[in-house]
């Protein structure tokens, strides 16, 4: 089986819950990584609302944040012509799929997932079926497009092994299914701390308004976001793992301009953290002007951001139909 499907491009596969608002993180951890693949991999990127709904979700909002998100995407460079943006529940084939590699799917591996463990901490009146088995629909997502490289973050390996693990022993049953997919992890700004809290990820659903920047934030608050920011005792700007505040914003700087921690250093030695800080956030904002004026120009216009949806959906079903059909096939299904 050709599993680029016609395509001489390995394809890359990626989705964000439409929940919550996109953060810096979310760009400088995702969103600017899309953009640098796109002409060199055949790229899917997905609303996965199918994932988000494992929570409870008010449906406008929901429906919001998906042309909320998409139009952030554009506006921040993911050329719709280039990449397939789609919505997840747009193509029933990833739940088909779900429910197939639930039967290869092991309930001791699920059992060891910690994302469940976490969750089911922070939702102890909402552990639902769908969080359990959140990884397994993640592996459809993956599985259903031949997917060769996923870039993820250091918090969703531990599900990528997991599609790994049922594509191997799917493909030993059956033959050469699937392509067993690898991780994509960028060496810079894949995992973009709070800055309240520089000792957890940034969270676009984050509790505190103070902790994470989000895209769509008023400059003026981006500002003052960053200059209240939390940094260390001292005020030498230098990267430590001891000095995770100071490590936090280097790290979102060099994210941005491509400079080495080391030159970062020498820029503003001795100046102190006022300086600094006023330096990462005049950085931001001026990366992400253009982005908020763009995302309006765009969000105006729904029946676009529409098309464009219907457009992926319908480039991801063609995609996946024939992933679906073999899968079928070698299961003994009767064809269609």
């Amino acid at each position: 089986m050709n599993k680029n499907q016609g395509s001489k491009k390995a394809v890359v596969l990626s989705g964000i819950q439409p929940s919550g608002h996109l953060t810096l993180g979310n760009y400088l951890g995702a969103l600017k990584n899309w953009i640098a693949l796109q002409e060199q991999y055949d790229c899917h990127y997905a609303l996965v609302d199918l994932h988000t709904i494992t929570a409870r979700q008010d449906p406008k909002q929901l429906r919001e944040r998906c042309y909320e998100f998409l139009a952030l995407y554009i506006a921040c460079g993911l050329d719709p012509s280039k990449n397939v943006l789609f919505v997840q529940s747009h193509v029933p084939a990833h739940a088909r799929l779900a429910w197939v590699l639930n039967c290869y799917t092991m309930v001791g591996e699920l059992n060891r997932m910690t994302q469940f463990k976490d969750k089911s901490q922070k939702n102890a009146n909402n552990i639902n079926a769908g969080l359990y088995d959140y990884p397994v629909l993640m592996a459809a997502d993956i599985l259903l497009y031949q997917t060769r490289f996923v870039p993820v973050g250091e918090d969703q390996k531990q599900h990528l092994e997991l599609a790994r693990d049922v594509a191997l022993r799917f493909n030993k049953l059956y033959g050469d299914v699937f392509q067993v997919p690898e991780p994509m992890i960028p060496r810079v700004g894949a995992r973009i701390m709070g800055l309240q809290d520089p000792t957890s990820k940034m969270s676009k659903s984050d509790g505190s308004e103070a902790n994470a920047l989000y895209l769509l934030d008023p400059l003026e608050v981006m500002d003052r976001k960053f200059r209240r920011a939390v940094t260390d005792s001292g005020a030498e700007v230098r990267y430590s793992e001891d000095k995770p505040g100071v490590a936090n914003l280097m790290s979102i700087l060099s994210a941005i301009t491509g400079e080495s921690f080391v030159a970062i250093e020498a820029r503003f030695a001795g100046q102190g953290y006022g300086v600094f800080k006023a330096g990462v956030a005049e950085v931001v904002i001026e990366t992400l002007r253009p982005v908020q004026a763009r995302y309006r120009e765009i969000r105006e216009d729904e029946p676009g951001l529409h098309r464009i949806l219907k457009d992926g959906a319908e480039r991801a079903a063609a995609r996946a139909a024939p992933v679906l059909r073999r899968v079928h096939e070698v299961l003994g299904f009767i064809p269609e």
